[in-house]
């Protein structure tokens, strides 16, 4: 009897052994799967079934490292990296990627060691982060002054942004809070194990961002299944990049990718993917240039300096983007830079877990002087050992960044920065004005009284209204490094729309004598009075030979005329076509009319009431040059006007 007990207890055993064993396997095959898939977070479950089984430890350790590390959790990957190179994982960059999991954890002393042991193996064979673990070495010699640094900068979790999910990549885009979140999120992405995030955008009123009022950018921008990330705008608020990718589909991109969407008549158009990225690189954290013609991003494409570089794009004047440019050696390094910044003086703030960092990545700033760029980290308490990144200026002292420090509330947390740094100038920017009018007869500019001034950003509500009063003056306080609009309007004239601009014009620090400078900046703002029956020339409103559809040219000098009929609600236009004197009269006259009404068309389509337009054909009845001779002159006789046929409250005076 107890021989037979004996017997089934060890049968038991082995039946336990052999079932773990299955277990085991089949947790490999699956992890394997779903690491090759990018699923990293579902990845981790399967190969600690395998680990818990003692089914290959030492390669399941090492995946599941990986699977951390490549799903930004280096910190918990640390002990999994440990356990496989004490199993004897074969691949030599365990011990590379546990020295700076280990910095991460903030253990410097057994991170330079393993940096050292990994060195040692590359005097006999070529390993694979040699260069980056001796630039890293190094590094971590610097970081004792990095420490000891001064810090002006004060710092501030932002609570009521931030939920348990992931919010980062803030900036603020003309009183409106951007910034990414998976906070709502009903569907998970496997790489990480945490929600989709989408960009959100939310209201500054009062200084204070109404997270309440948070909104997505709207169905063409926001995704269940797909991962939407940073956000920047050009300068004049027309342009909008962003990053979209990882929707985890094997049918659909796993990479990254920049998309652009354009502002046209008040709305954004379906965002499309841009010419310069790579559909099989990781293109993200896009941030424009002052003046709107750079866009800087980050990409780990073919050709860089190591794993994710910082490069830059131009615009022509067609819009089209190109000039792909790697920024070099003195940004970039073996290791990963991304989130540029720009801010209104020229400075370059980025983040880099390359350059000399306290953990993993740091905020720097890049200043170029005397054709020398020079690199500076921003040290505690903006940089910690977590990830720092994703800094953002509102002023030229405060602003916003993202970090995941143990600290926070979640997992990627919004913080608001403020530099105390009391060598820190700063500059008060003003625009003043004075309103006039144009005589009639002698074109002579004329004081122009009582004025309403309003100044917006373009396309955008008023910010600050003012009247020009008896002196037909008007001044505004206005902000570095942006694009405004200034409005005057009038009763009895047409109201004026000009553009503003501060970009470029901002003085850097280096310049500033005073702690607190006053720089005002002139203008003038022309409103030309309504005159009925007087003829007003489209400029560059030209057609194919022998056609009457809109060309894109066309179309831009036609929006104008539509911003112009919705700024002066009151106002009824005949809208004419003339031709020149070449070919039959006949002709000219049906083919002119189908100009006038081709474009006349285009305006009821960008939304002005049919009522208020009269297309007229007038051929070549008109002509400005009867007997003209040469193309140019032709040209002139070829045109499109526009005049005022009556106003709905009040008939201007027809004799003026």
């Amino acid at each position: 009897m107890m021989k037979k007990l004996a017997y089934l207890q060890f049968l038991v055993i082995v039946l336990f052994l052999l079932g773990a064993c299955n277990a085991g396997k089949r947790a490999l095959i699956k992890g394997f799967n779903s690491f090759e898939s990018g699923d990293y977070n579902v990845a981790i479950d399967h190969y600690q079934v395998a680990v818990d089984n003692g089914m290959e430890t030492a390669l399941a350790n090492y995946k599941i490292a990986e699977a951390y590390r490549l799903s930004n959790r280096l910190q918990e990957a640390m002990p999994h990296y440990e356990a496989a190179i004490e199993s004897g994982i074969a691949d030599t960059s365990a011990v590379f990627h546990y020295a700076m999991s280990l910095k991460q954890n903030g253990k410097y002393d057994q991170a330079r060691n393993e940096l050292k042991e990994y060195i040692e193996y590359s005097k006999d064979t070529v390993l694979e982060y040699t260069e980056w673990a001796r630039q890293e070495l190094d590094n971590l010699d610097r970081l004792e002054n990095i420490l000891a640094k001064d810090g002006y900068f004060e710092i501030k979790n932002e609570e009521y942004l931030n939920t348990e999910g992931a919010e980062y990549a803030p900036t603020v885009h003309r009183n409106m809070f951007y910034f990414t979140s998976s906070r709502n999120s009903e569907k998970i992405y496997k790489a990480t194990g945490t929600g989709f995030t989408n960009i959100f955008r939310a209201p500054i009123e009062n200084d204070v961002v109404n997270v309440e009022a948070a909104q997505t950018l709207g169905e063409d921008f926001a995704s269940e299944i797909i991962n939407e990330g940073c956000i920047t705008f050009s300068p004049d608020g027309r342009i909008m990049v962003f990053a979209r990718g990882n929707s985890g589909k094997r049918k659909s991109t796993r990479d990254v990718n920049l998309y652009v969407s354009r502002l046209q008549r008040g709305e954004w158009t379906t965002p499309e993917i841009m010419t310069i990225t790579d559909p099989e690189a990781w293109d993200s954290t896009p941030a424009f240039s002052r003046d709107g013609r750079t866009l800087y991003f980050a990409s780990n494409r073919p050709g860089g300096y190591g794993g994710i570089d910082l490069y830059s794009a131009s615009v022509d004047n067609s819009g089209r983007w190109s000039n792909v440019r790697n920024m070099g050696e003195a940004i970039n390094t073996p290791g990963h830079e991304m989130f540029p910044y720009v801010t209104d003086d020229g400075k370059l703030y980025f983040s880099s877990d390359g350059h000399p960092s306290m953990g993993a990545l740091d905020i720097f700033v890049a200043i170029r002087s005397d054709g020398k760029i020079t690199i500076e980290n921003l040290g505690p308490p903006v940089n910690s050992i977590a990830d720092d990144f994703g800094m953002s200026f509102t002023t030229i002292k405060d602003g916003y960044f993202t970090s995941n420090r143990a600290e926070g509330k979640g997992d990627d947390d919004i913080y608001a920065f403020v530099n105390n740094d009391p060598d820190l100038k700063t500059v008060n920017y003003f625009l003043a004005g004075i309103t006039v009018t144009e005589e009639e007869d002698s074109g002579e500019e004329k004081k122009l009284e009582d004025v309403k001034v309003s100044l917006r950003f373009p396309e955008g509500s008023a910010l600050d209204t003012k009247n020009s009063g008896d002196e037909g003056a008007f001044k505004f306080a206005v902000e570095g490094g942006t694009n405004y609009e200034l409005v005057g309007e009038k009763e009895g004239y047409f109201t004026t729309r000009v553009p503003f601009s501060t970009v470029g014009r901002t003085i850097p620090q280096e310049e500033l004598v005073d702690m607190v400078t006053d720089t005002t900046f002139t203008t003038k703002l022309v409103l030309n009075k309504i005159v009925i029956d007087k003829s007003i020339v489209l400029e560059n409103i030209y057609y194919e030979f022998d056609e009457s559809f809109i060309t894109n040219a066309a179309a831009v000098e036609l929006d104008k005329l539509v911003k112009i009929l919705e700024d002066n609600p009151q106002i009824n236009i005949e809208l004419s076509s003339h031709t020149d004197a070449q070919g039959d009269n006949e002709y000219n006259q049906k083919l002119s009319q189908r100009r006038a009404e081709s474009a006349v068309k285009y305006l009821v389509d960008s939304g002005i009431n049919a009522s208020r337009i009269t297309a007229r054909g007038y051929g070549e009845e008109q002509l400005i040059i009867k007997n003209a001779m040469n193309d140019d002159q032709h040209e002139i006789n070829r045109r499109t006007e526009f005049k005022v046929t009556g106003v709905n409250n009040g008939r201007a005076d027809a004799s003026e």
